[in-house]
């Protein structure tokens, strides 16, 4: 009777080392896909069972049954992090659960783009495929409630730049991150600005950094470009900005800015009403932040383009109209 269970002891040593060495194998083998690169996602709340249902039926030519038990005896069945992966040619079931269990997801970006305006922002978020498209069918208003912003206008609130995320991570989530960095990169530098400015709020400071935004042709304008609207409003010049003027007709605008455009008077027309126009017209870079709050120091009043990116800047009217002559004028002619 000894005899027989070293021997029935043996042949389940035997069939246990041999099914291990079989998941082993499979474990480390190499799987088929049906593309190069496949992209599947787990979503929030999934079992390891559902996970490797998604991978299959994405593309992934594994067993998702034995996909499951390799993840569940190893202890990483139930840590998998919910989220859109990436795998290639090459990649093994271990490799698979290892990525599942580590949160190695795929990324996606969205680039906000200086001058741009919450309009185009909003576009932006709702092409990219690779987002969760949850700002669909909100008003702005809705927007900057759930993001938690306390202005009542959406405009210049985000900050520009290049934005990675989790790919099928919320778009609302994405628009709270640029939103935070333009709150946070504006105290800063409100901190930073020059004591004599004559803004009163940090909000008003980015308003007037929309208005250079989209006033500076050339970056090496964007001080003087600044300088010239401070020291209107240190004297209670009106800024006659034409892009105010055209973000304020919004649809309305058909592209060509006539005379009567300028003399239409509406909240945001800078010709016919002193100071800053009530919201900013655009999104504002770090650049045109700084030098709103520390623009150069000059005596500068007016500024025309050459009609190459370049300015020409003026002290007096006379000046100006000069410089208007020679080269809006005669570009016109």
């Amino acid at each position: 009777m000894k005899s027989l269970f070293i021997k029935l002891f043996f042949v389940v040593a035997l069939a246990i080392a041999a099914a291990a060495g079989a998941v082993s194998w499979y474990a480390n083998r190499p799987l088929p896909l049906a593309q190069p690169v496949v992209d599947f996602t787990v979503q929030r709340g999934y079992t390891m069972r559902q996970a490797a249902a998604a991978i299959a039926r994405a593309g992934v030519e594994v067993n998702p049954r034995v996909l499951y038990w390799i993840a569940r005896l190893s202890g990483k069945g139930d840590r998998i992090l919910a989220g859109s992966y990436e795998v290639h040619r090459g990649v093994t079931p271990w490799q698979l659960i290892l990525k599942l269990s580590s949160g190695d997801v795929s990324q996606g970006d969205l680039r906000f783009v200086e001058g741009w305006s919450f309009r185009q922002v909003r576009a932006a978020l709702e092409a990219n495929p690779d987002l969760v498209q949850d700002t669909v069918g909100l008003s702005d208003a809705e927007i900057l409630q759930r993001i938690g912003a306390t202005e009542p206008h959406p405009e210049g609130l985000f900050f520009p730049d290049t934005y990675l995320f989790d790919k099928q991570s919320s778009s609302l989530a994405v628009l709270a991150r640029a939103y935070r960095a333009m709150h946070e990169r504006l105290a800063l530098i409100w901190e930073a600005r020059n004591p004599d400015l004559p803004l009163a709020s940090p909000y008003e400071a980015l308003i007037l950094a929309s208005i250079v935004e989209k006033e500076t042709g050339r970056p090496e304008d964007r001080e003087l470009v600044a300088s010239v609207f401070v020291n209107r409003l240190r004297i209670g010049m009106r800024l006659q900005t034409d892009p105010a003027v055209i973000y304020g007709h919004g649809d309305a605008f058909d592209g060509n800015l006539r005379k009567r455009d300028l003399e239409s008077d509406h909240e945001y027309n800078t010709y016919t009403r002193p100071g800053l126009p009530p919201t900013p017209i655009a999104m504002p870079g770090l650049e045109a932040l700084n030098a709103a709050v520390r623009p150069a120091a000059t005596e500068y009043l007016y500024f025309v383009s050459r009609g190459d990116g370049t300015s020409v800047f003026s002290t007096n009217l006379s000046d100006h109209n000069r410089a208007v002559n020679q080269y809006q004028r005669r570009a016109g002619s």
